[in-house]
């Protein structure tokens, strides 16, 4: 029960879906209940899925794309988009750490971010479309969690850079066991999807090495400008992880401009 409740909390913080009176809440649930966060991605997947499913059904595939993605910003409330572009405003903006802290915590958008978010999401959009639709709806599926797992391992290996944040409450210091927790959520989408045939283990494969080299090499750059990570460079390594496992399928359908 306790372990249902913390999954509760992940997806309150994390979306705006609404969870369960029951539930309850005690302020130390949010120092363990990052270990949902890939859980949470399934959720948002078949939300989004859903919808690309239905809306193909009456229009063609970019416009059901951009309905679906659409429906991902609305159900996580922007989250992770407007965390990625506060991060390139402070990184492309700033030279010293403590400039770029202070531009990430502004609310207001600058050109880094305009640009960067808006090449983000036609990027995430234009790929998703050039899939055939049941393949993209299982890239779905294994790119969310997956792309929130990258995130999650930040908070078990790096500091969490500010004093006070949003995602301060989520960056305790996170076990291993609970990384385990967060990486069998997961696997088991990708897994079942690649038994029954709906997505290669060669995708899987080259997405994942895709996910894990764009991480590493983030992490790495939030820790020589500021030190460790913010909320805003999680959700920053939630959408680039998750457009880069868009990429690699595209890719390993052979399908490039040269073909």
């Amino acid at each position: 029960m306790h372990q249902i409740r913390l999954f509760f909390i992940a997806l309150q913080f994390f979306t705006r879906l609404p969870i369960p009176r029951w539930v309850g809440f005690q302020p130390e649930w949010l120092h363990h209940a990052s270990r949902y966060f890939p859980l949470v991605g399934v959720v948002v997947a078949a939300a989004t899925a859903a919808v690309y499913a239905a809306a193909a059904a009456l229009f063609p595939a970019p416009v059901a794309v951009l309905l679906s993605t659409a429906a991902g910003i609305y159900i996580t409330g922007a989250f992770h988009e407007d965390g990625f572009a506060d991060m390139c405003d402070g990184f492309g903006g700033a030279t010293t750490a403590a400039r770029v802290m202070e531009i990430m915590k502004d609310s207001r958008i600058g050109a880094y971010g305009a640009i960067d978010i808006i090449c983000l999401l036609a990027l995430k959009c234009l790929t998703l479309s050039l899939l055939p639709t049941a393949d993209a709806i299982a890239m779905l599926f294994v790119a969310h969690p997956l792309s929130r797992l990258a995130a999650t391992t930040l908070i078990h290996t790096l500091d969490y850079a500010r004093a006070e944040g949003k995602a301060k409450p989520m960056a305790q210091e996170m076990s291993t066991p609970e990384l385990t927790i967060a990486a069998v959520c997961a696997a088991v989408p990708a897994t079942l999807l690649a038994a029954a045939g709906h997505i290669s283990w060669g995708v899987i494969a080259g997405g994942g090495a895709a996910a894990a080299i764009a991480t590493i090499w983030l992490a790495r750059k939030f820790v020589r400008r500021i030190g460790g990570y913010t909320g805003d460079c999680l959700g920053a390594v939630q959408q680039v992880t998750e457009v880069l496992f868009y990429l690699a399928a595209l890719a390993g359908l052979h399908q490039g401009a040269w073909h």
